[in-house]
């Protein structure tokens, strides 16, 4: 995969590891994945909820 230095960026900072690592180490990728996955769940819930108070 190519990927730019602003995605390598980001990664650090959301993920503190870099793609070379995300991608050698499946633990790592589930890891991240899982989290994301938490996240977007988190998010979707927030915008039911506001969604309903308007």
């Amino acid at each position: 995969m190519n990927y730019t230095p602003e995605m390598e960026k980001a990664m650090q900072q959301s993920h503190k590891m870099g793609f070379e690592e995300y991608e050698r180490n499946l633990d790592n990728r589930i890891a991240v994945e899982k989290r994301r996955q938490r996240e977007y769940e988190e998010c979707k819930h927030m915008l039911a909820e506001i969604e309903n108070k308007i």
